[in-house]
């Protein structure tokens, strides 16, 4: 197998501009966008009858057993994989004998990928594979990824969720109008040092009560504790509280020594999280980590694996 060039032409709406992306055949690529954005890539790449895109909507039959689908597909695409090896990489060996309209959504996913794996199609396009899944699906799926890639097969993930974004894949891009753009992912190399301009022994509370974010016209004062976490768009900073982002005058540079007196903390690149909002720290199979927050989204941050031994000390974790 070899990579791929996918080219799209502009959309039927205009919004969508040429696109013209090299996927490599041993990493993982993602473009992140909106669900308007998404729709519109979809519609460009389907219309190279070559490609097939994952996405959850059709193919399954109901009323044959989990068991009996991963069967019917394994002899349909002709998989070398022996269909014992296909059942428990995909966490089906346990609900083998159920009937597929009885499996819950997670469990659903997983025959998907199993099929879509079983395919082998050239390149493999995701579209949101782990929207409103459980952990041990999300697991399934990251290892699935790294068969793909030894398989020597390039893959494109499509999702409009960021963190999802940069938990899968080795290159991410941010689709607008004005075209891609590539986003920073972390390396594990370490952040560049910000000189201070001076001793962070003299940053008390007393200097800081609230952070400034910008509505419109508007100036919203927020106090420190109410913030859920604080992610890079576009080079500047915004603030998120629940569902709702507010947007910040300064980059993620500048505001993490303020914030770290709150007992803020840089976790990846383009993410700085207050620590006291951290319910779970969730391995995944890809030596990645993530961080699930306690707010009413249930967020889940990326933790850079640079940082993991930071969040240990912080929480006397062994």
């Amino acid at each position: 197998m070899t990579g791929f060039i996918l080219n799209c032409e502009t959309g039927k709406s205009g919004t969508l501009p040429p696109i013209s992306l090299s996927l490599n055949e041993s990493s993982t690529t993602a473009i992140y966008s909106d669900t308007d954005m998404q729709a519109e890539l979809i519609d460009a790449i389907q219309q190279n009858r070559n490609i097939t895109v994952f996405n959850r909507k059709e193919g399954l039959y109901d009323r044959l057993t989990v068991m009996d689908n991963v069967t019917f597909y394994h002899k349909w695409f002709g998989c070398s994989v022996p269909l014992p090896e296909i059942l428990v990489s995909f966490e089906l060996q346990m609900c083998a004998k159920k009937p597929l309209k009885k499996c819950s959504q997670s469990e659903m996913s997983r025959v998907y990928y199993a099929k879509y794996f079983m395919m082998n199609p050239h390149p493999m396009v995701f579209q949101e594979p782990i929207h409103g899944v459980d952990i041990k699906t999300i697991n399934t799926f990251i290892n699935m990824l790294k068969k793909v890639a030894d398989n020597q097969t390039p893959a494109l993930i499509l999702v409009s969720n960021m963190e999802h974004a940069l938990l899968l894949s080795d290159i991410t891009y941010k689709l607008q109008e004005k075209g891609l753009q590539e986003m920073e992912v972390d390396t594990g190399e370490k952040d560049e040092i910000i000189p201070e301009t001076e001793p962070a022994s003299t940053l008390t509370t007393a200097k800081l009560f609230k952070i400034p974010a910008k509505i419109e016209d508007k100036v919203i004062l927020f106090d420190p504790m109410e913030i859920d976490y604080i992610e890079s768009q576009d080079g500047k900073a915004r603030i998120v509280i629940n569902h709702e982002s507010f947007s910040l005058d300064s980059t993620l540079a500048e505001i993490e020594k303020k914030l770290e007196v709150y007992g803020f903390y840089r976790c990846h690149r383009s993410y700085i999280v207050n620590l006291q909002k951290v319910r779970e720290i969730i391995t995944w199979s890809k030596n990645t980590y993530s961080l699930r927050m306690d707010n009413p989204a249930k967020s889940t941050i990326p933790l850079s694996r640079t940082k993991i031994q930071g969040i240990q000390d912080m929480f006397n974790l062994k």
